[in-house]
């Protein structure tokens, strides 16, 4: 995906949430996220917002703790929320293409700016999804196209780091096919971080597949996974230890 795309879509994501968060109600339970409510959405994803926008805005250099979230309320927090996203969207829009900055997850990508944009995208998706599931009633659609790539980053980005709890006592291969593109990516399980690459093993141990838009959010334990093939105590390991 080219990074205008990742712009717009980071763009309209965090005006959704937004949208959501209001309509739910800041006190609103978070179905998606146990023991949240809204003010902890907008708490959380605010802050990893400004804590973007500051890595790229500083072309900071290594790594940067994330603050804590502010002690803020009601309309406050709402209007809080939306000042750092217009900052985050207006930051990645006027950075330099080839601004050096640190990066936390090895996901291929052409530059540190595509991989922030990339990521803030589908950090926001993620959480706007929580948002309008705690409004009720229908959710706003994720692109096919979008959804595979967010599979790829969470695959072979975020659980190809040490930090991955998904874990195996002995080796086992899980494949994930997103079956309306005909996207497989083979993720080989050990007591060592998940390694990914993209492509269909034979011998997989068990299959995840369904339309990309559901796997997606099934991959980030939103939704339940569409189609289980194989090993089920597998699906299950997944389920339980991929939470970030």
């Amino acid at each position: 995906m080219e990074t205008a795309e990742y712009l717009q879509i980071l763009d309209r994501e965090g005006r959704s949430l937004a949208a959501a968060a209001v309509a739910a109600g800041i006190d609103a339970e978070v179905p998606t996220c146990p023991d949240w409510r809204v003010r902890d959405l907008l708490r959380h994803t605010g802050t990893i917002h400004r804590w973007a926008a500051g890595v790229v805005a500083d072309a900071h250099p290594g790594p940067r703790p994330i603050p804590d979230p502010p002690d803020l309320d009601g309309t406050e927090l709402i209007t809080w929320f939306q000042d750092g996203h217009r900052d985050l969207v207006d930051t990645l829009a006027g950075a330099p293409r080839n601004v050096t900055c640190w990066t936390f997850h090895p996901a291929p990508v052409p530059s540190p700016l595509t991989f922030w944009l990339r990521r803030q995208a589908h950090e926001t998706t993620v959480h706007r999804y929580d948002a309008e599931a705690a409004r009720g009633g229908p959710t706003s659609p994720i692109a096919t196209d979008f959804a595979v790539d967010g599979i790829d980053e969470l695959l072979r980005g975020f659980h190809a780091r040490s930090h991955s709890r998904v874990r195996s006592e002995y080796p086992r291969v899980l494949q994930v096919r997103a079956a309306d593109r005909d996207v497989v990516w083979t993720v080989r399980l050990s007591e060592q971080p998940p390694v990914t690459e993209l492509g269909a093993l034979h011998e997989a141990t068990a299959e995840l597949s369904g339309p990309a838009d559901e796997l997606y959010l099934a991959l980030w334990n939103r939704v339940p996974v569409p189609k289980v093939i194989g090993d089920l105590e597998l699906a299950d390991l997944w389920r339980t230890r991929s939470r970030i």
